[in-house]
């Protein structure tokens, strides 16, 4: 079927066909998976942290951080009256000592790092369970929570290196900023066994 319209040049145009397309995807269950998949990703890494391999090297982190979960960055484990301390775990604290840095919590995880991980698990507190399951996020993100779960704590540090300064690249290794201190892998891996965890 055909059909003819002027232009107002005069110019006769000829429409030929029209073809009607329709979305692959209704938008509306687009919206509707989104969820799912976030609580899918939730209960993945809840299941993950009953691991206790995953609990010490999380510990260990925290460990080689010097983090707690009440610190901003500044907090000093057993000064009296800290003022780089928060209480209100209802979102990130934001920034500490100095205003430069938002590394906060057990983890020491910065506002954008809560943001991006916290948000794929749709949490938006600062608890301490949320900061251990965004933990675990990182480490699924970087793709070593396998090597953790078998005990290669190596191969897992050579990447959890980048994430977190105070820790090693691997045995006989530094830190992955050579500005940072970092704690040694005998220390990283002494305290992973201490806290029940097992290697490969």
């Amino acid at each position: 079927m055909s059909s003819t319209v002027t232009s107002p040049s005069g110019r006769v145009l000829r429409h030929r066909a029209r073809r009607t397309t329709t979305p692959h995807e209704d938008a509306e269950a687009k919206v509707v998976r989104v969820k799912p998949d976030k609580e899918q990703r939730l209960a993945e890494n809840q299941k993950y942290l009953q691991d206790a391999n995953i609990q010490a090297f999380l510990k260990a982190i925290a460990e080689a951080e010097g983090g707690g979960y009440d610190f901003k960055y500044g907090a000093v484990r057993g000064r009296k009256n800290d003022p780089w301390r928060f209480t209100d775990y209802s979102t990130h604290p934001g920034a500490g000592f100095g205003g430069k840095t938002t590394a906060a919590g057990m983890y020491q995880e910065n506002i954008e790092t809560w943001r991006e991980m916290g948000g794929s698990m749709g949490l938006s507190d600062f608890t301490p369970e949320t900061q251990d399951l965004i933990a675990v996020e990182i480490l699924r993100v970087i793709k070593v929570i396998e090597n953790i779960k078998s005990g290669d704590i190596s191969a897992a540090l050579d990447k959890a290196s980048h994430r977190w300064s105070a820790l090693p690249q691997g045995k006989g290794k530094a830190g992955y900023y050579p500005k940072q201190p970092s704690v040694s892998f005998d220390k990283f891996q002494s305290d992973y066994q201490r806290f029940g965890g097992s290697l490969k």
